[in-house]
């Protein structure tokens, strides 16, 4: 398992590849701010896809991210 520090520094490298500079720092600040639940975003991410969906999309994102 990752530190807490390895992953922020991942995670960090990961927005400003994807986001750029800008955006990344945009949506660090909308996080901060936000009253986002993450708990319960996670209970109703999935809820209309079954788990042979989910596997489905998941082994197709491993395969082009490899």
């Amino acid at each position: 398992m990752r530190t807490d520090t390895v992953l922020k520094v991942e995670a960090m490298d990961i927005l400003l590849d994807t986001l750029g500079l800008v955006d990344a720092e945009r949506f660090i600040s909308m996080v901060k701010r936000d009253t986002f639940d993450y708990t319960e975003w996670q209970r109703n991410l999935w809820e209309t896809q079954s788990i042979d969906e989910i596997h489905e999309a998941a082994t197709k994102f491993e395969q082009t991210h490899v």
